[in-house]
């Protein structure tokens, strides 16, 4: 996949984000946006991303003796991007930092990490959850582009649901297990929330959520592996904050290497990838 820092996959368009993305974007912390990367494009760089998945988890062990939800929900691969060029170029897009920067509405992005799941055939539900639980960042701005390297079907799980406006909610924080599942569906149900999901999805589209939006996926139980990309971003000045719980502190160490609470959430492997003054 030939890009560059400063080209963009899919041409100069920012798939169809309107308007009316951002702002249910900004009202419900989720939205989709079609179109943003073509099938041609997505083909060129999803073998270099199944073949990173693929050696990276030759030592996994079978689905049907990983320990629990969590563990049979996916294989989970992440920072490609720093091992796999074509991958970076992906990963690094300006492009698809740009429509997070206006989603969210802040002049500038950089990386936090990149993550592969791959859902495979019988693989279980993705539970409940709030990303930002495992983030040391604070506040409004984090955001996780979700996007299907093949065309989803409903018997692959589709994709993900969303808890509308759960962004703005204080919920309880749960790891990512059986019991963020039912606490999720305790929160929906105490905060009378709506539950979105934007349905099929072709190869190249894209969901984006906020950090602190709840959501879910289905299991998949068709015969293929349902292999999905995602990039999460946050906004430029953000500053860390000092970890809440054990996941936080981790985080710290692992994607904000050398720096402390306080300092700006800047380090190597946070390069900013878009800024609309440059």
């Amino acid at each position: 996949m030939a890009m560059s820092k400063t080209s963009s996959p899919g041409g100069s368009k920012l798939g169809d984000l309107s308007d009316e993305r951002i702002a249910e974007f900004r009202r419900d912390g989720c939205t989709v946006v079609r179109g943003l990367c073509t099938k041609e494009e997505m083909a060129s760089v999803r073998s270099k991303i199944v073949e990173a998945v693929a050696d990276r988890s030759k030592d996994v062990a079978p689905l049907s003796e990983r320990y629990g939800t969590y563990g049979r929900a996916f294989l989970q691969v992440e920072n490609i991007w720093r091992t796999v060029p074509s991958v970076g170029d992906f990963t690094l897009s300006p492009r698809f930092a740009e429509v997070a920067a206006r989603l969210v509405g802040v002049p500038g992005m950089r990386l936090y990490h990149d993550q592969a799941l791959f859902k495979e055939p019988g693989g279980g539900l993705t539970p409940w959850h709030q990303d930002q639980g495992y983030w040391p960042l604070r506040g409004w701005g984090p955001v996780t582009m979700w996007m299907p390297l093949v065309d989803l079907t409903s018997e692959m799980g589709g994709s993900m649901s969303f808890a509308r406006g759960s962004c703005h909610l204080a919920l309880e924080d749960l790891e990512i297990s059986d019991d963020s599942q039912s606490g999720g569906e305790r929160m929906v149900d105490e905060n009378r929330l709506d539950v979105v999901n934007f349905g099929p999805l072709a190869a190249g589209d894209a969901t984006f959520h906020a950090g602190w939006t709840l959501h879910r996926a289905e299991e998949n139980t068709s015969t293929a592996m349902r292999e999905i990309m995602t990039v999460i971003y946050f906004p430029d000045g953000m500053r860390v904050a000092p970890p809440e719980n054990r996941r936080q502190a981790s985080d710290l160490g692992r994607w904000l290497p050398g720096c402390a609470p306080g300092d700006l959430a800047a380090s190597e492997l946070n390069p900013l990838l878009y800024s609309e003054t440059q």
